[in-house]
């Protein structure tokens, strides 16, 4: 019976916030140590990291085993659902146009925009990546972009950096700005507030990040080049951000600003051409990534093998309709009251609508308070109907009808699917475990106690916090549970704006997804590169620091009176 509370303790080394720290910190330094030195299986490394935090959490924070064990059992619970559930049926989708060989018409049809990849890379990892993130985020617009880059040429371990680099500025705003309602939850600010601090952050990134893609593809030619689309591009859709952010809807701040930025580029393309077309020159990638293209359907490197091949009209709606059916099944439970109705309040309690079968439970045994002896929340949300995954099933149910797809082959579709996703989904499941264990016991609050204790200079640290709780958890809505209402407490202990430091959490967020293991797995699968996610995490990991350094310096000139007029 694990019925006794647990009360964590933020100091437990010799009463210091530093040395405990040094102690706190040994599961992330062996998590990345393990993926980015060793090069070890993101699964396994995952699996010894939690295992140290399991140890630290008993040896060092006076943990009861059961309750250590009990809290990794509701991360891991959390990593399946929401979070896979919402790539496995996201893939799922995918698969279906893929059995049907609507993804090779998708795939023509970016083609046709620019036969360039570095414009390609821009178009479909930052545009409609964006978009993806917009809907349903969690990992899904990294594993669909970056088997359509693959499909278009690009050698897999380029797609994956690609991909994860892209996946940066629209992750405050993704999933219909999940990560910013959750920290106006958990710090007591108001959203539009938030939304729009944060929207006065991210899209100065943005403009950056496709001149950064291009650079990962072809180097410095890359940015001689085609520095004019990747600067359209990252200029539009910051402008577009910081709009719907600020003035329109934080809801749907991604999705304007995504499609905003495809259409510039596609208007671009119609006048403008690079000097010279770029192409990688990639075996088959579909050879060495079973499943994630249809098979039969050749081509050469960059996507050229089939020539001037036109598609019927009627085939191309067909290859774009389960992203537009994406779009008003989200927009629809998400925008439309009748339809989403009213989340329940607690256990046994439901809303209405989609909300009506949803259900909060406590996590059976697991009781703790923090050090001020107030009840840490450990509840299971059970949302099976307004679950963005769930929501993407709908989405794929509806696909299935369009594309002709029938039952039996829907379920081999998804068969494959839960196959090629077999390693990320265990490995997403032990770094929410990992991540709860270290939340639960006290050691993630003792790291942002730590940090806190910068005083004036906060507001340069204050995105790092943000930054390593996404790098830990995967998820920029993790992070903000996380560090959000620690965020505010150190801002009013430093005589910081609270609104900038929690808005800096989560800009600092979007940043540390690109190397977190759940990314990197995912990314890993998609490409078929299990087991090499080491190799993956060495290509993007200068990108993420190098970004985080620049969000650090402009959160904080916007605390001083330099930038102080770009605060709300």
């Amino acid at each position: 019976m694990l019925l006794a509370a647990y009360q964590q303790n933020y100091r437990p080394i010799a009463d210091s916030v530093g040395w405990s720290s040094l102690v706190a910190v040994l599961p992330l330094f062996v998590l990345f140590v393990l993926l980015g030195v060793v090069r070890m299986r993101a699964w396994l490394a995952s699996l010894i990291a939690t295992a140290v935090a399991v140890v630290v959490a008993v040896a060092a924070y006076g943990m009861p085993s059961g309750d250590a064990l009990n809290s990794g059992a509701l991360g891991a619970a959390n990593g399946f659902f929401p979070i896979m559930w919402i790539v496995i049926n996201a893939i799922f989708v995918y698969n279906l146009t893929v059995v049907t060989g609507h993804f090779d018409v998708l795939r023509r049809s970016f083609a046709s925009v620019s036969d360039d990849q570095r414009v390609q890379a821009i178009i479909i990892a930052f545009c409609f990546g964006a978009l993806m993130e917009a809907l349903a985020g969690f990992g899904t617009p990294v594993a669909i972009s970056s088997v359509m880059l693959m499909a278009l040429g690009f050698e897999p371990l380029k797609a994956a950096t690609v991909t994860l680099v892209a996946n940066t500025a629209p992750v405050a705003f993704g999933a219909i700005a999940v990560p910013v309602t959750t920290l106006a939850g958990v710090t007591g600010l108001p959203l539009d507030g938030l939304g729009a601090m944060v929207g006065r952050q991210t899209p100065v990134l943005s403009v950056f990040v496709p001149l950064a893609l291009v650079f990962i593809v072809d180097r410095r030619k890359g940015l001689r080049q085609t520095w004019l689309p990747a600067l359209a591009a990252g200029v539009v859709f910051g402008v577009f951000q910081y709009l719907s952010a600020n003035f329109w809807s934080v809801q749907l701040a991604d999705i304007v600003a995504s499609l905003a930025a495809a259409l510039a580029v596609v208007a671009l393309t119609r006048v403008w051409r690079p000097a010279e077309t770029y192409h990688e020159g990639a075996a088959d990638a579909r050879d060495e990534a079973p499943g994630t293209a249809p098979a039969g359907s050749g081509r050469a490197a960059g996507g050229a093998a089939e020539g001037p091949r036109r598609d019927a009209p009627l085939d191309v709606f067909r290859a774009y309709a389960p992203y537009l059916v994406i779009i008003v099944v989200f927009v629809l439970a998400t925008r439309v009251p009748a339809i989403q109705g009213t989340p329940p309040t607690g256990v046994g309690r439901s809303g209405t609508g989609i909300e009506s079968v949803t259900r909060i439970v406590d996590w059976p045994g697991l009781h703790i308070t923090n050090a001020a002896g107030g009840a840490v929340a450990t509840t299971f949300k059970l949302n099976v109907l307004s679950a963005a995954g769930s929501l993407l099933l709908i989405a794929g149910l509806v696909t299935m009808a369009l594309l002709g797809v029938g039952p039996l082959r829907s379920l081999r579709a998804y068969g494959r699917t839960l196959d090629q996703l077999k390693y990320a989904i265990l490995t997403v499941m032990l770094v929410l475990g990992l991540g709860f264990i270290m939340n639960e016991s006290g050691q993630t609050t003792t790291l942002g106690l730590w940090v806190a204790g910068a005083g004036g200079f906060f507001a340069l640290l204050s995105p790092v916090l943000g930054w390593l709780g996404t790098a830990v958890t995967g998820s920029d809505t993790s992070s903000n549970s996380l560090f959000g209402a620690l965020q505010v407490t150190a801002a009013h202990q430093a005589g910081l704006s609270p609104t900038l430091m929690a808005a800096a959490n989560s800009s600092g967020g979007v940043l540390g997804k690109m190397i977190s293991p759940q990314n990197l797995a995912i990314a890993a699968s998609a490409v078929g590169m299990q087991g090499k996610e080491g190799v993956i995490f060495r290509r993007v990991v200068v990108w993420s620091v190098v970004f985080l350094a620049f969000m650090c310096v402009l959160v904080y000139l916007q605390s001083t009176p330099v930038l102080g007029w770009m605060t709300v």
